[in-house]
């Protein structure tokens, strides 16, 4: 069973609140557009330089060094169109767009519509078992409940998925793909038209890059290196932000139901910098609208705020944040090994 979040006292109401005007006292929620003109300058250095280095290599098996650069750089790229939706970089929607579908659409491949949709439902929701897509009972089960019944190959993956999580994460960039154009389908669905039409630029440009500089089977192997990367990778920074963590009821406060359910990562600068900053996560979801680099300067204020209230507030290493979210997707499996 998930666990879930029980702490609240009876100022609940206004703890947030108090919090709030902290942080925004600090400075915190100011931008930071120097920092992202040069982030942005470097990720696009990184995505010019990775498919320069893809063309100099030419027809060669070594392209598959390339491919793995460039899952990195398509993750990063992820990242700032991440950024970019929370509004950390431009203050109103209109150059937010332009950006995020620059970022998602063009470089990834990736709709940024429906993506900014479902991950702002899990910032409203984090998971919650009925209200976060993000732990819906799809490949991956995050809670009991969900496990009952599951047959054939579905309820093979649940009895394993703790040994699956990582083999299943190489799939993770064709799924978002996928769930994309299906999501283009949608007559609700805002700006489908241009969507689509730079989800089809991105992938006619990768097609004829691919095909055009390589043989079909070195073609291939570039595609399945590049794609498993940038899914593992992706995967990999947000897996260890909430996997493991309680699962809410619903009748939590703002501030409990964000950080009872949430874990920070402890790490240095390569960490903050591989993890985008998500590896602040309690801090991000407290204050989602909060620039990036700006999160460990208000790490302190809230971790300090929560003991004096009595909240807990997780850290862990990086290592331990993946053996709790394996050890939570091992237990749930349980009863279907039973």
């Amino acid at each position: 069973m998930s666990a879930s979040v029980t702490q609240r006292p009876r100022t609940a109401g206004s703890d947030f609140a108090s919090l709030n005007r902290r942080i925004i006292d600090a400075g915190l929620l100011e931008r930071r557009p120097a920092y992202y003109a040069v982030r942005a300058a470097v990720v696009a250095a990184m995505f010019a330089g990775g498919w320069a280095v893809f063309v100099l290599i030419g027809s060669s098996w070594w392209t598959l060094a390339a491919a793995a650069l460039l899952g990195v750089v398509f993750t990063q790229a992820a990242l700032l169109a991440h950024d970019v939706a929370h509004r950390q970089v431009f203050r109103t929607k209109r150059p937010s767009e332009v950006a995020g579908r620059i970022a998602a659409n063009v470089a990834v491949g990736m709709s940024y519509g429906w993506w900014m949709d479902k991950h702002t439902r899990h910032h409203n929701n984090p998971n919650h078992d009925d209200l976060d897509p993000d732990v819906r009972p799809e490949v991956l089960i995050w809670a009991t409940e969900s496990a009952w019944g599951r047959r054939g190959l579905k309820g093979f993956i649940t009895r394993h998925q703790a040994g699956l999580f990582f083999p299943l994460l190489t799939l993770l960039s064709i799924d978002l793909r996928i769930s994309s154009f299906k999501a283009l389908r949608r007559p609700g669905m805002k700006r489908r038209g241009l969507e689509a039409g730079l989800m089809t630029l991105h992938l006619a440009a990768y097609a004829t890059a691919l095909l055009v500089v390589l043989s079909p089977p070195q073609a291939l192997a570039f595609f399945l290196v590049h794609h498993a990367v940038f899914g593992v990778y992706l995967g990999m920074t947000f897996a260890p932000n909430h996997k493991g963590m309680p699962h809410p009821t619903g009748a939590e406060d703002y501030l409990r139901k964000q950080v009872l359910t949430s874990r920070n990562v402890a790490g240095g600068r390569f960490t903050d910098a591989a993890l985008g900053g998500l590896n602040y996560q309690i801090e991000h979801h407290l204050f989602p609208g909060m620039p990036t680099p700006n999160l460990k300067k208000a790490q302190p204020i809230v971790e300090a705020y929560c003991r004096d209230l009595g909240v807990s507030y997780e850290t862990t290493s990086l290592v331990e944040s993946y053996r709790q979210a394996l050890r939570h997707l091992h237990e749930v499996g349980a009863p279907l090994r039973a």
